[in-house]
């Protein structure tokens, strides 16, 4: 395994780890109206129009 090889790969990968987890706490209005173990899901579909 190869690892992460530079900063900025550590950077993307810190920030979407941190992103996921503050979906799953709840802390963004996003699939907030589903169920907890759902929420992640339900955020995602709600973002793929903006992407």
């Amino acid at each position: 395994m190869r690892g992460l090889t530079r900063l900025r790969s550590a950077q993307v990968i810190g920030s979407g780890h941190a992103f996921v987890r503050n979906i799953r706490r709840g802390h963004y209005e996003l699939g907030v109206d589903t169920d907890p173990r759902l929420r992640l899901s339900a955020a995602f579909t709600e973002l793929t129009p903006a992407v």
